[in-house]
Parts: C-alpha cells; sequence; structure tokens
C-alpha cells in the first residue's frame, strides 16, 4: 500500500474514534446535567413503592409454586393409576372359536 493512503486510513479511523468518545461524552453530560436531586420524602415514596411492588411479586411466586405443586400431586396420582391398571388386564381373555378370526 502506498503511504499516503495508510497514513489517511489512520487519520480517518482516529477521527471516527475521536468522534464516537466525544458523542459518548456529550451525552453522558446531558442525562446527568437534566437529573435532579431526590428529597427525602420523594425517595421514602420510591421506596415504598419498590417495596410494595416486591411484596406482590412475593406473593405471585407463592402462588405459582403452590399451582407447581399442585400440578406434580396430580402427575404423580396418574402415574400410580396408570401402573397399577398396568398390572389387570382390560378385558378378560374369551377363547375364540376356531373358524373366526373377526370381532363380530
Amino acid at each position: 500500500m502506498d503511504r499516503a493512503v495508510l497514513e489517511d486510513f489512520l487519520v480517518f479511523t482516529a477521527l471516527i474514534v475521536g468522534t464516537g468518545c466525544l458523542t459518548g461524552i456529550i451525552i453522558t453530560w446531558l442525562k446527568r446535567r437534566g437529573r435532579a436531586e431526590l428529597t427525602s420524602s420523594q425517595l421514602m415514596n420510591r421506596l415504598d413503592d419498590i417495596s410494595e411492588r416486591l411484596a406482590r411479586l412475593d406473593g405471585s411466586v407463592d402462588t405459582m409454586a403452590v399451582e407447581v405443586e399442585r400440578i406434580s400431586e396430580a402427575q404423580r396420582f396418574t402415574a400410580r393409576v396408570l401402573a397399577e391398571r398396568a398390572a389387570q388386564p382390560a378385558l378378560p381373555e374369551k377363547p375364540r372359536s376356531a373358524g373366526s378370526s373377526t370381532p363380530h
């Protein structure tokens, strides 16, 4: 490659990286500039809201745990019934007549 092309490429790359960094710094500055400090009452209101949400989430998780346990008990019952039924034949064996091979 020609030396001038390589230098132009490196300058272009440096400008792109510098522009990206500068843009990130400006965006961060703009975001932080708009924030206002919270008073203690606002902070307590937010904490109370978070506490209420966590309590609802905890209740939901407990409800789901109860339902999952109910489903697992139903599966265990079904498996036990099927295992007991497998030991017994569904219909008693009837002797067939010699000339009949169809059920009717």
